[in-house]
């Protein structure tokens, strides 16, 4: 079961989503689908999540979330560019309106001095368009998945009071 606090984040998007008529798709690497799992923790999430695509592998990112191979070798699976062309991919992929993407490294190893452990991105689409933030979070695994995972509720929170 996720975080008390991760949930309380999916009980106040599905209000707002609902309330607006929006759906809501994410795309997630690091977090391993903590996001599909919170937030089809709360009941009557079927309203307005359209579902969840773990693309924790490059070749999954490639196929069905047309993440371009050439973004990949060129910037990383953990970047900007990728947390972009996932939220995109994914928002016209599962045809939502709202589309969350997270990607990074979540440790203990996989970190470099260019890309720590701790670095990740998270990406939201929507119909004005796309855009990423970047994040340098501290703590273990669990921690830096929840802290990810609980930007990109917060993030999604934001998008849709600015929808409808």
């Amino acid at each position: 079961m996720p975080a008390p606090a991760l949930v309380a984040l999916a009980e106040r998007l599905q209000r707002l989503c609902v309330a607006r008529g929006l759906t809501v798709a994410a795309a997630e690497s690091c977090t391993g689908g903590l996001l599909a799992e919170t937030i089809t923790a709360v009941p009557g999430s079927s309203a307005y999540f359209r579902g969840a695509v773990v693309a924790y592998a490059d070749a999954v990112k490639v196929r069905l979330l047309d993440v371009p191979q050439a973004m990949l070798d060129a910037h990383g699976a953990v970047s900007a560019q990728v947390a972009l062309a996932m939220a995109t991919g994914g928002r016209a992929r599962l045809d939502a309106s709202l589309a969350v993407s997270v990607t990074g490294i979540a440790g203990p190893e996989g970190g470099s001095e260019a890309k720590p452990v701790g670095l990740v991105y998270v990406g939201v689409a929507d119909a004005a368009g796309v855009d990423v933030r970047r994040f340098q979070f501290e703590g273990d695994r669990a921690a830096i998945r929840d802290a990810a995972a609980s930007e990109a509720l917060t993030w999604l929170i934001a998008a849709a009071e600015g929808e409808g």
